[in-house]
């Protein structure tokens, strides 16, 4: 993509509302636009970066044997009556009523109608284990929107539901969710410490928090050091197989949220040089509830032995949006953001110095069109800008890599390779600082 034909709106000054670095960095980027308090037009870079959080999303909770669908925004109160939520759910759900006096709110999840879908199609346990997902915008009326999209009102979420015939089942499914949720994340190039939490207005009596540490977070939590050093499950795990022993691992030292923290425990189990007490910002959750949905809205299935059984169920959830911000919190410096390679907007920035000189700018359009060619997402700062100007914008975007082209350097044969998250910084010439940026992305 080229800049000159790109909308990117940076800002330079930082802006008044901002309380933390991601929400600054976000909208100075160009990557969103505060419409009203909680609620965000994602602009192009920052829709690029959730498409590509949603595609790893995906990606691994297909592997994992969940099926997507897509369920409506707008739900029925009916529902949300049936299952006994309605009332208790409290003042962030926002309550409509249509022109035909029909009570409606604008899902904050989605328990109750994923839970009317399975009873009005699944009636046998031959159809078990059914997990369903899917991505969608949801809305809490948060009383105090504040830190930009960490906590917003208005925010994409991947929601996932699993039903099984008894609870050693739904632990299973719960256990497969949990081992997704370890790689989604290290996939996205962050690192979520999996922390014992409260199931607040989901329910149940066995939920993890997944936590981005940052001293900005929202909640306190407490953990063995040990934790942030575990072994991400790889590539050749096996969905069908059996997983508790990954799940004990991850859950055996110390981990847990400021709602749940035993601080007994804590200095029993923990040795002092061992004990991390810091911040963390959550970016997913699962829960195992059993029957809480299943036998007030009547959801069972036939047994091997011919009679009903309640299904066990348990959700799953991720903030995508939630995530950028997340990421951002986590990975920043003074001058700008810096992503992750798998979920930046673009992974590569080219910069031309002297867009003026015909040499320079062939050389970029030959670059240009030669990392398109492999498959890489490149920003072709090609605008007129002064070089120090584009230099402090890209690295503001925060881009994994920069390639300089400028008059002098050509005349020696040579671009410049910059990586954004160390700085380094090495002279080669055109076709090999291609040929680099290939295999890395191969690797």
């Amino acid at each position: 993509m080229r800049l000159s034909r790109y909308f990117l709106p940076a800002l330079k000054e930082n802006p008044a509302e901002a309380q933390i670095a991601s929400h600054r960095l976000m909208l100075r980027a160009g990557l969103i636009r505060q419409e009203a308090a909680g609620i965000y037009t994602w602009l192009p870079a920052g829709l690029r970066v959730l498409r590509k959080i949603e595609a790893v999303v995906r990606d691994e909770l297909d592997r994992a044997g969940a099926l997507e669908l897509l369920m409506p925004t707008l739900q029925l109160a009916d529902l949300w009556r049936e299952s006994g939520r309605y009332e208790a759910y409290g003042p962030e759900m926002l309550r409509i009523r249509d022109r035909h006096e029909r009570e409606l709110l604008y899902g904050p999840t989605n328990e109750d109608m994923v839970t009317a879908i399975f009873r009005a199609h699944v009636k046998s346990y031959r159809a078990l284990p059914m997990n369903l997902y899917q991505v969608q915008w949801k809305f809490r009326d948060e009383q105090r929107p504040r830190f930009g999209v960490l906590r917003g009102r208005e925010f994409l979420m991947k929601d996932g539901y699993s039903f099984d015939l008894d609870e050693a089942a739904a632990r299973r499914s719960y256990r497969r969710m949990f081992v997704a949720y370890l790689r989604i994340f290290a996939r996205l190039g962050i690192r979520a410490i999996p922390m014992r939490a409260e199931t607040g207005p989901i329910g149940g009596d066995l939920s993890h928090e997944f936590l981005v540490l940052a001293s900005s977070g929202e909640s306190a939590v407490y953990c063995d050091r040990g934790v942030l050093e575990l072994p991400i499950p790889g590539d050749d795990i096996d969905y069908d197989g059996d997983l508790e022993p990954v799940v004990r691992q991850w859950s055996t030292l110390y981990a847990a949220t400021e709602d749940v923290h035993d601080i007994e425990r804590f200095e029993r189990e923990v040795p002092a040089e061992r004990r991390v007490q810091t911040r963390g910002i959550e970016v997913g959750q699962v829960f195992y509830f059993g029957t809480k949905y299943s036998q007030p809205m009547k959801a069972a299935v036939t047994g091997a032995d011919g009679a009903e059984h309640a299904i066990h169920g348990g959700s799953y959830g991720i903030g995508v949006s939630r995530l950028v911000g997340a990421i951002v919190e986590a990975g920043h410096d003074e001058a700008g953001i810096v992503w992750p390679e798998p979920v930046a907007p673009f992974r590569v920035g080219l910069i031309d110095l002297d867009p003026a000189d015909a040499a320079v700018s062939a050389t970029c359009d030959d670059l240009y069109a030669q990392l398109q060619t492999r498959g890489l997402d490149v920003l072709h700062d090609d605008t007129p800008e002064r070089a120090g100007v584009k230099f402090a914008h890209m690295d503001l975007l925060g881009l994994p890599w920069q390639i300089v082209v400028g008059r002098r350097g050509l005349e020696r044969g040579i671009v410049e390779l910059k990586r954004r998250a160390t700085g380094e910084r090495i002279e080669l010439a055109p076709a090999d600082a291609v040929a680099r940026l290939s295999m890395k992305s191969n690797e």
